[in-house]
């Protein structure tokens, strides 16, 4: 019996022994989970970690605390406010000087009212004693208040419609925090003894400021600690009390996407309307983004404690879960709400808010309350930022190898890489071990090994490959490129943190919580019903159908919530306004010509290609809109170069919607490596091509490459491109009236000439994919249309503040000016001929592409699919109003300046094609430039020639000595 004492005894000491170890290697293993990236937070409080944080407030002075400033109004009692406040435009700065007492680490607490702007998020950069202190810094965010103007109201034909998102300036405090969610704790400021100063710059939107003061965020306490309390003071449960609150009607958002949705997986979902459209949750695709915030209203009846549950579905992140912060009144009630994890489950359930034993209780007084969830990134957010580290350190490295290799190394040859770069082999080992902890704390978040996993370890095996055998790296060289690729799809993934709600419930303790799903034969019958009402419901019209003779039919051919936007806008403002009644559909784009020429067309038709407008008016299917007698004084809403695709013959025969062009995107990190200015002139291009590429870098502009979309791909982007050279070099592609192609005269023989001469002498790129490729830095420069600029800055937060877009290079005048002339695109809408309600039809034109139409559509469009969609207006004073960084918006109007509108003649669908002809004679079979492009101009011409003769047009005298051609 003492033998099995004294065994016991040394098993115990072993396994306790081997746990410490195992939990100190775990702890060693968490030490390496640090951001190493310069000026970044996790640095900064490195640097000041070790001072204190003073537990003391210092208030700012508004007014006479400011030692300078810009742009800037001082103001007395705004908007019921106490004392002075600071009124800051969307350009400008304020700097205050503070006596700090004691040195130390301190919050700011900033009290702002968000003034009417271009309805987005407030930003801001801070500068502590003339520095922004780390890169976060430079961009903190305000957020704005969103209510629906009405509630949920149901249509002619039974289906509910989505209220418009209207803003409600209010007075709101906060501390400054971190924009993307790394940092769950408000941002913490080094402050000296004695003097400081604190500026705040403008980067969008207009704001007043209030109060800005130094303190110290207040701690939260535990839920043991609140219980403890709620034992002292004698609270008590209350009895039979259910509180249902409809997530659909919140009464308050951060933003204006987060708007009711529809869900029909579930005849459960409250409420349900069988086959008809219901409002009915909210969240899911748009409630994703840390920061982001929903605030429901709801009244207590009884003072006491209740329970808080939840139905939810979290069907989005397998494999991970997604957080919330909950808010009661504004604040957290214990720590543990700050912190709520959804883990994913594809059906519906009713969750409630408890620890691993019973449900949390919360106490509430009778009387109203706000309850709001707050999107996190919970746990992750460590994680997350870690990776997002990585991301940057590997494709560093990427770029060093790069350099050394070229794109294609030659899988045979040894670079002996650990000997020029040995710095980046041991970053190497170093990446993949803290991508293996990240895997590891996953696993142990979650329960288990998911597919979400995958890429980290995949990536981590190869780095610790790669660094031990660096010859191997030349053979996976393309492999590595797509795994740091991965890496940063993943990184994107993994911070939506996406949950829809159906309805919360707060309820008395021990309340029976409802069941979230019905049986399986409700559920079969509601999929039937489903089923059965498609065939008649009519899913193409939107919105109320209205029955008479004097109805206005308007086609759309995009996408239904395009759609539905537009005729939400209809009914409450021109149908109002005017009186004119119209019916909405949304059809297919190949729809449109059949229907016209059967005589079954609309009377207006919005959001067509601009090619179509000149296109129905040589067949006399389009109305000349300077037969109304108010049209000049619609056209002055655009630039002349908007309406040059719809003027054929002396007429114009549509009005632009939008207008689309290149801008010039370069790396701002990797300029600066490299030393190099961004070129503002054809010649500064040529000047920095030698120095990036002698780096395996690349600079590309757009060209047709049929079958890869990612670069544009479609017929005419290289027509685009040769457009830059063609303007700024006095040329035209049509002569007077359109009769001939004008690409046979000098200036265009010359634009041609340099044009493939970037691609023939400078081997520039022919296919690629611009937004990978600048996001790994292979191509840190390059012309691209200005709408790729939402989705880097949506989906590269690698990158964000790495990069600007300015104006596209140009060619320099005898007068020093520079011509940065360009092509653009775009869509329009336009009148059918056979319209018998054209009056009618031009009120809704100049209403559609009027200022404020085009503006309120522009932000209801962002509101719903978000900044990605950001709506390219062709009005020249909604782009002034619409949500760009006023810096960025500057940049757009100037090149805007220089946009030449590209005429559209019969037969000129020649031009963009054989132009591409024209360009891969050239780069592919060695072919002479000048006459490759005037063997082409005959072919074109023949074509409008062709198109002339067919429709009874005029040919060219010039080119004929007769002005008709003989057959």
């Amino acid at each position: 019996m003492k033998k099995i004492r004294v065994m016991v005894l040394v098993i115990s000491i072993v396994l306790i022994s081997t746990t410490n170890r195992a939990q100190m290697t775990k702890e060693s293993n968490r030490d390496i989970l640090v951001v190493s990236r310069e000026n970044s937070y996790d640095q900064y409080l490195q640097n000041y970690g070790k001072y204190e944080h003073p537990d003391t407030n210092v208030f700012i002075q508004m007014g006479k605390d400011i030692v300078d400033s810009e742009g800037i109004k001082i103001v007395s009692h705004y908007e019921s406010s106490t004392g002075e406040s600071v009124v800051m435009d969307e350009s400008g700065f304020v700097e205050w000087a503070v006596e700090v007492e004691q040195e130390g680490l301190y919050n700011l607490f900033i009290a702002y009212y968000p003034m009417e702007g271009r309805s987005s998020t407030i930003e801001r950069s801070i500068s502590i004693n003339d520095q922004i202190p780390f890169d976060g810094a430079s961009n903190i965010v305000f957020n704005r208040v969103w209510v629906d103007i009405e509630p949920i109201k149901k249509d002619a034909r039974g289906n509910d419609v989505r209220p418009m998102q209207v803003e409600v300036p209010r007075w709101q405090t906060q501390y400054i925090s971190d924009a993307m969610g790394y940092y769950t704790e408000p941002y913490a400021f080094y402050f000296k003894k004695g003097r400081n100063t604190i500026r705040l710059e403008s980067v969008r939107e207009p704001m007043v400021i209030n109060q800005l003061a130094l303190k110290q965020a207040k701690t939260v306490p535990t839920y043991e600690e609140i219980k403890t309390i709620y034992d002292a003071k004698g609270y008590q449960p209350v009895e039979q009390q259910v509180i249902k609150i409809q997530a659909e009607q919140a009464a308050y958002k951060s933003d204006p996407t987060l708007y009711a949705i529809t869900d029909r997986s579930s005849p459960a979902t409250e409420p349900n309307h069988g086959s008809k459209i219901a409002l009915n949750a909210i969240g899911g695709e748009k409630w994703k983004t840390p920061g982001q915030t929903i605030t429901w209203v709801f009244d207590v009846p009884e003072s006491g404690l209740y329970n808080i549950a939840l139905k939810e579905r979290q069907n989005f992140q397998s494999g991970l879960y997604v957080s919330r912060k909950l808010m009661i009144d504004g604040e957290a009630p214990f720590k543990e709400m700050e912190n709520l994890n959804f883990n994913y489950e594809n059906a519906w359930r009713v969750t409630p808010l408890k620890d691993e034993t019973e449900p949390y209780s919360f106490y509430l007084e009778k009387g109203t309350h706000e309850l709001t969830l707050e999107v996190t990134l919970g746990d992750l957010s460590h994680i997350i930022r870690v990776v997002e580290d990585s991301v940057y350190q590997l494709n560093s490295i990427y770029r060093k190898i790069l350099m050394i290799t070229g794109s294609s190394p030659d899988k045979y040859r040894d670079y002996a890489l650990d000997k020029k770069l040995p710095k980046e082999m041991e970053v190497l080992t170093y990446q993949s071990n803290v991508l293996a902890e990240v895997s590891n704390m996953l696993i142990e978040q979650v329960g288990k090994k998911g597919a979400n996993s995958a890429i980290l370890d995949k990536l981590s095996y190869q780095l610790k490959d790669f660094a031990q055998k660096p010859y191997k790296i030349p053979k996976s060289f393309k492999t590595f490129k797509d795994n740091i690729s991965s890496l940063g799809t993943w990184l994107l993934e993994s911070r939506e943190q996406k949950l829809e709600l159906d309805y919360i419930l707060i309820t008395s303790p021990g309340t029976p919580l409802p069941k979230a799903d019905h049986g399986f034969l409700k559920k079969m019958a509601h999929e039937a019903e489903l089923f059965i009402y498609s065939f008649f419901e009519d899913y193409n019209s939107i919105g109320d159908v209205e029955d008479g003779e004097e109805v206005l039919t308007v086609w759309i051919d995009t996408g239904r919530d395009q759609a539905q936007v537009l005729k939400n806008m209809i009914d409450d403002t021109f149908t109002p306004r005017s009186g004119v009644k119209v019916n909405l559909r949304l059809v297919a784009p190949n729809v449109l010509l059949p229907a016209t020429v059967a005589g079954r067309g609309p009377d207006v038709a919005v959001q067509a290609f601009n090619q179509i407008a000149v296109n129905y008016a040589i067949r006399n299917a389009v109305q000349d809109l300077t037969a109304f007698s108010d049209f000049d004084s619609v056209k002055d809403r655009f630039y002349k170069s908007a309406m040059v695709p719809f003027e054929f013959e002396g007429g114009y025969y549509g009005l632009p919607e939008t207008q689309v062009y290149p801008m010039l995107f370069y790396r701002t990190d990797i300029f600066k490596e490299l030393n190099l200015e961004p070129p503002q002139t054809w010649q500064d291009v040529y000047d920095i091509l030698p120095v990036i590429q002698k780096k395996y870098m690349d600079f590309v502009i757009p060209v047709s490459t049929p079958g890869l979309p990612q670069n544009g791909g479609r017929p005419g982007l290289g027509l685009q491109s040769y457009q830059m050279y063609l303007y700024q070099n006095g040329g035209t592609l049509y002569k007077e009236k359109g009769m001939s192609s004008a690409l046979n005269q000098e200036a265009a023989i010359a634009s041609f000439k340099k044009w493939t001469a970037l691609f023939t002498n400078y081997k520039l790129p022919i296919e690629y994919n611009f937004f990978n490729r600048f996001r790994i830095g292979e191509v840190p420069i390059g012309i691209s249309d200005f709408t790729v600029y939402n989705q880097l800055a949506v989906a590269a937060p690698e990158i964000r503040g790495l990069w600007e877009f300015i104006p596209i290079p140009g060619t320099r005048k005898e007068d020093g000016t520079i011509d940065r002339s360009t092509g653009s695109n775009g869509q329009t809408c336009i009148m059918l001929k056979s319209s018998q309600y054209k009056e009618e039809a031009w009120a809704f034109m100049k209403w559609w592409t009027s200022a404020d139409a085009q503006i309120r559509y522009a932000r209801e469009m962002e509101s719903i699919m978000g900044a990605a969609a950001r709506y390219p207006t062709a009005n020249v004073e909604a782009l002034k109003q619409l949500p760009w960084p006023y810096k960025d918006y500057v940049s757009l109007s100037q090149q805007w300046e220089w946009v030449k509108g590209v005429p559209e003649v019969p037969g000129g669908y020649f031009t963009p094609r054989h132009m591409d002809n024209a360009f891969r004679s050239v780069l592919y079979e060695g072919e002479d430039p000048r006459e490759t492009l005037l063997d082409y101009v005959l072919i074109i011409n023949q074509e409008i020639d062709t198109k002339r003769k067919e429709f009874g047009l005029e040919l060219d005298p010039d080119r004929y000595e007769n002005k008709e051609v003989t057959e």
